[in-house]
């Protein structure tokens, strides 16, 4: 077998390896990771990538290095799961940054954290002003997460004294033209009811690239592309009948309300023509939706 076939093969052999190990760890080695977990994840990734380039008969000890350092990281892992002495050992602990607004600068340099970076934590949490903080933490993982004071946190429901009801995720009921059966049961609604919905947008499923549906029933509804143009044309034709019948209306108001009988027929014959203007307009508004 040919040099290059051996390398391809053992390539392919460490990314199965890798995916394997990656699923064995679970997610904490793919999320926001902890001092141990990325020493781990760059001495698996090393081990990993010497297995394909090895030219010796013992390249196959590789594997092994790899299976000892994974059944070592889910005993210490276990062992974390058990034990907060060994979390704060393998893991560190959380160090306080902020308390009561001011800035505990031995932490700070505990953590070799310049002001710059801090601020710039701050920022990131939309937190512009050290003032509104009243306690902010460096977690094990790097990221810092901030408390606002109290007259600083946004207003809840519970504060107003009011109750909130359960609420579902926003669903979608149609993707590509087609009917999403299994997510409509869940969102409780009939397909006589989304047809109507549809049909007071002149539309059909087919119509339909994408369609949504939220807690309080409000249907959400992207067209084709191909639908686009015209969507924005009748879009157009309604704002301008809208606004023509709000003309109309004021122009009612004024010849009722005026005492002179030439300004009031004045009114009145604008307000006839608008009308006229109005019927005229909605049979082309009908034909294009």
């Amino acid at each position: 077998m040919q040099e290059w076939t051996i390398v391809a093969l053992r390539t392919l052999l460490a990314i199965v390896i890798l995916f394997v190990i990656t699923k064995i760890l679970g997610k904490r080695q793919v999320s926001q990771l902890s001092l141990f977990e990325y020493i781990t994840g760059i001495t698996i990734g090393n081990l990993a990538a010497s297995i394909p380039l090895e030219r010796e008969s013992s390249w196959y000890l590789g594997t092994v290095s790899l299976a000892v350092w994974v059944l070592t990281t889910l005993c210490i892992e276990f062992l974390q799961i058990k034990s907060k002495k060994v979390r704060d050992l393998s893991d560190g602990k959380t160090t306080v940054l902020i308390k009561d607004g001011k800035i505990l600068e031995d932490n700070l340099r505990k953590e070799r954290l310049t002001l710059d970076e801090l601020m710039e934590q701050l920022r990131s949490k939309n937190v512009f002003k050290v003032a509104d903080v009243e306690f902010a933490l460096m977690e094990t993982s790097g990221e810092v997460n901030v408390l606002l004071t109290k007259d600083k946190q946004p207003v809840t429901l519970k504060d107003l004294n009011m109750l909130q009801l359960p609420e579902k995720e926003p669903t979608a009921v149609i993707m590509d033209g087609q009917l999403m059966e299994q997510q409509m049961a869940y969102m409780g609604i009939t397909q006589q009811w989304l047809d109507a919905k549809l049909k007071e947008k002149s539309l059909t499923v087919k119509d339909v690239f994408f369609a949504q549906v939220d807690t309080q029933g409000e249907l959400y509804i992207d067209q084709y592309s191909d639908n686009v143009q015209q969507s924005k044309v009748q879009d157009s034709n309604q704002a301008v009948l809208t606004l023509l019948e709000q003309c109309t209306t004021e122009l009612q108001k004024l010849a009722s309300g005026s005492s002179e009988q030439q300004r009031k027929q004045l009114y009145e014959q604008c307000s006839q023509s608008l009308k006229e203007a109005i019927q005229e307009m909605k049979p082309v508004n009908t034909s294009n939706s």
